[in-house]
């Protein structure tokens, strides 16, 4: 199915509106996260995966006022805790969130403060067995998941750019992994701007869009190769900006229709999906967009590059299938 037919686009003409476009807000995003990191010791807010601390989850049977939970809590003596509705208002749910401590003993001792309160002023709003949900971390663990958060990240992009690298030439790779490191880039920037947590359900998230965005690419780049093979002659620019135009009903069916569907999560799916959904809606957006203004035109820089060394300048067009 083709949603557009004969299109030609200039996609290359416009690189200089694409340049302006991601510095705007790469640079936005780098900004906040030099905030928070001054602010807080971390680029962006951190979810209690990461930071460590006590989240507490209570079911009330009936609608729960906010702002006599927050009072409720103060008079026994629990400060800087965070109270606010979780998941849809119908649910009757708050979620309480207290700060990291120095060990696990004094997380413990947040919950049980936590539970104590709202049983002396919510005896019969609540069952403390089957209506209370807790969630410890220690800051020891928090910072070992943090560290593996990053790291599983970076491996993904390496391991891409080795596939890369083998089954195209070295460079497709290297322009695949810098968009993908433009599109993490703007999504974990995005976090910063909005002030929104990030989780382990959020790196889950931006793993997914580091995949999502590299086969997005993939595509573009088997046409190009394919359009190499049919057009020699035909300068590198041509054949990109053809290869765009070519696949460009592919993308728009596959990128819009996933987008709808994780724009509706984002929408109804609560808060407790809140993060994961927005990295999605962001991603999806930068990932797609990464992939026609970002590592496409790379392929086109670099060739102009190796010309102005004086270097050769082919890149690898694809086989002829056998008969």
């Amino acid at each position: 199915m083709e949603l557009f037919h004969g299109v030609n686009v200039d996609w290359l003409g416009k690189k200089w509106y694409f340049l302006a476009f991601s510095m705007i807000f790469s640079v936005a995003g780098i900004i906040s996260m030099g905030i928070h990191l001054k602010q807080t010791g971390n680029i962006v807010p951190l979810g209690v995966d990461f930071r460590g601390g006590t989240e507490v989850t209570v079911k009330f049977q009936q609608p729960p006022d906010i702002g006599a939970i927050r009072s409720a809590l103060a008079a026994s003596g629990i400060k800087d805790a965070s109270v606010v509705t979780y998941d849809v208002a119908s649910s009757n749910q708050i979620l309480v969130s207290l700060p990291e401590q120095q060990n696990e003993t004094s997380l413990d001792i947040g919950r049980q403060l936590i539970v104590q309160a709202l049983q002396q002023h919510y005896a019969n709003s609540f069952d403390p067995k089957t209506g209370v949900n807790a969630d410890v971390v220690g800051p020891t663990v928090g910072r070992q998941l943090e560290g593996q958060a990053g790291r599983a990240v970076l491996y993904s992009m390496a391991g891409m750019l080795v596939y890369l690298w083998f089954r195209f030439q070295l460079i497709y790779g290297i322009a695949a992994v810098v968009a993908c490191f433009h599109d993490t880039l703007i999504t974990v920037g995005a976090f910063a701007l909005t002030g929104q947590e990030i989780s382990l359900t959020v790196i889950a998230a931006i793993l997914t869009l580091v995949g999502y965005s590299m086969n997005d690419t993939i595509v573009v780049f088997d046409r190009i190769r394919e359009n190499l093979r049919l057009t020699r002659r035909e300068p590198l620019s041509a054949v990109v900006n053809r290869s765009i135009n070519q696949t460009l009903s592919r993308t728009v069916l596959t990128s819009g229709l996933t987008f709808l569907t994780v724009l509706s999560l984002y929408i109804f799916g609560g808060a407790v999906l809140k993060g994961f959904s927005f990295a999605l809606v962001v991603g999806i957006l930068i990932g797609t967009y990464s992939s026609i203004a970002i590592a496409a035109p790379m392929l086109v820089a670099w060739q102009e590059w190796r010309a102005e060394k004086g270097k050769a300048v082919s890149l690898p067009a694809a086989k002829r299938s056998r008969a």
